[in-house]
């Protein structure tokens, strides 16, 4: 980790905390907390504090934000059947309760920084009244960077709910009482937002910037933008959006796949948009962590004494394991998977799948089974889940000395390089007419680093296959994939049912008590 990040990381957890809002259980009752008449703002210097400030309101995730918005995919199963996370075992089988705690947290969550990112925002504008022209354009550009974080929020929402609300103030029951825009409309609004701000955000790497490295850039932009067309199924802005990030020449690959998720990989030159977590390379200073608990296994015996083990909420599939070990996709299937002994014998006891890769063996010392990782940790059995995922899997060996938090300081990565090489690749296998790169190019430059062989004249099925055996595990884009193109046979799997009907989860019950204008939702709702 290089002294500007942990610069960066520490200005973060401590400045931000004196701008961020808090925010009452009901979105209609969210105002922000900070008293904007105790600022100067002839203090132009001090902007920077409502950028970094929204910094820290977007890496604030709670736990089971990326959990909930991941496990109706057919890449990941619940941890946990019959135990207190019931919810989200129903969650993952298509059974939806509104009253279940989980969906009123994303929601509640995910709005209330949206309303405490447009506090910075005034508090930014409010700082522009008495800049210079200099700091006029900087304050252009740190609204910009925070209308990027705020339009990511708005595209979870809409993917989650269908018809959901846009908030662009700090007081929203105007907002509120027009009602919910549709799926369809928020996409065009985030690609017509992005496209607002691309020119005002630095044309650089997120890691090239100085200033707060690894922070928001016009590619991060386009790659939203992308991802908006894409859900609306305009492949040629997708493919657009995604040429512009190719053809800038800024972006490529990290080697090591495995390392990629791990510390060696963090801000790598693959990532247009990361959420960043520190201990500050201390043993006894404050953290600002994510909680990986959830993704970790229960049971494991760590190469470095006294780390924590998880709590096995989130699993790897045997479908995902399968397609992979189908493939010959080795690399990634040890990146993105932790066996345990009684996870591998599952696999084993299909006849099909007797010859397994090295990194599955089971060994056994002092009456304990387990399957060793290439760090060394040792995986054991443990009753909530066979499997746990390898992507949110940090080595002990990589935590800071003294600290023993499962996965503490680790990086979560939100949109990759990777990513855009495939929806271009597929952009281009729907029709779209593509700038600079082929579509077996795209898909071949993922492949080569996998270690897998190049493929001539992929089709779209073939980029599926490679997305999912890419960018599984990762915030929900199976899922959302499959969604999108009605491929409702492929989360039909180990018993479960899906319709179309079963699409969006339904409004949280606290939120239809509150908000009269929600009720009526989307039509699969």
């Amino acid at each position: 980790m290089n002294n500007n990040s942990i610069m960066y990381r520490l200005v973060l957890a401590m400045i931000a905390i004196l701008a961020f809002q808090s925010c009452s259980d009901k979105f209609e009752d969210i105002e922000g907390q900070l008293n904007a008449d105790d600022l100067d703002y002839t203090a132009t210097e001090d902007m920077v504090q409502a950028l970094v400030g929204s910094y820290y309101i977007m890496a604030t995730r709670g736990w089971e934000e990326p959990i909930l918005l991941s496990v109706r995919g057919d890449d990941v199963n619940p941890g946990g059947v019959g135990d207190a996370q019931d919810g989200l075992t129903d969650t993952d089988l298509f059974i939806y309760n509104q009253g279940y705690w989980m969906y009123n947290s994303l929601w509640n969550i995910h709005y209330g920084d949206i309303v405490s990112l447009n506090t910075e925002i005034e508090l930014i504008e409010n700082f522009k009244e008495f800049a210079t022209v200099e700091d006029q354009v900087t304050a252009d550009q740190y609204i910009a960077e925070i209308k990027v974080m705020r339009a990511w929020l708005h595209f979870n929402l809409a993917r989650v709910w269908g018809d959901v609300f846009i908030i662009e103030t700090t007081q929203p029951d105007a907002e509120i009482m027009d009602g919910t825009t549709s799926k369809d409309e928020m996409m065009q609004y985030i690609a017509d937002q992005m496209d607002e701000v691309i020119l005002l955000l630095p044309n650089m790497r997120p890691n090239e910037r100085t200033d707060i490295p690894g922070g928001i850039t016009r590619y991060t932009a386009y790659a939203l933008k992308a991802m908006a067309y894409m859900e609306l199924e305009d492949y040629q802005g997708m493919a657009d959006a995604c040429a512009a990030i190719i053809n800038s020449n800024r972006f490529s690959l990290y080697p090591d796949f495995y390392s990629l998720f791990k510390k060696p990989g963090e801000l790598s030159d693959e990532s247009l948009m990361e959420l960043q977590f520190s201990d500050y390379g201390s043993s006894t200073s404050d953290e600002f962590y994510h909680l990986y608990d959830p993704f970790g296994p229960v049971g494991w015996t760590p190469a470095r004494a006294n780390a924590s083990g998880g709590w096995g909420f989130y699993e790897p599939s045997i479908k995902f394991i399968k397609f992979m070990l189908d493939r010959g996709d080795l690399e990634r299937l040890e990146t993105s998977v932790l066996f345990s002994p009684r996870g591998v014998e599952e696999v084993a006891s299909d006849p099909n799948y007797t010859d397994l890769p090295s990194f599955m063996d089971i060994a056994t010392s002092d009456n304990r089974s387990y399957v060793t990782t290439r760090d060394g940790d040792q995986v054991n059995d443990y009753a909530r889940a066979l499997f746990a995922s390898g992507k949110h899997y940090l080595p002990s060996v990589q935590l800071t000395d003294g600290r023993n938090n499962y996965g503490g300081g680790k990086n979560m990565i939100v949109i990759r390089y990777a990513e855009i090489l495939l929806m271009y690749a597929e952009a281009l296998t729907r029709g779209a007419s593509g700038s600079g790169m082929t579509a077996d190019q795209a898909v071949n430059l993922v492949r080569s680093r996998a270690g897998m062989p190049s493929l001539s004249g992929v089709t779209s099925e073939d980029v599926m296959d490679e997305k999912f055996a890419e960018l599984g595990m990762e915030w929900g884009i199976r899922y959302y994939d499959m969604l999108r193109l009605e491929n409702y046979s492929e989360l039909s799997y180990d018993g479960r049912t899906f319709t179309a009907d079963k699409a969006y989860l339904p409004y949280p019950q606290e939120q239809l008590d509150a908000l009269p204008t929600l009720g009526g939702g989307s039509e699969d709702q």
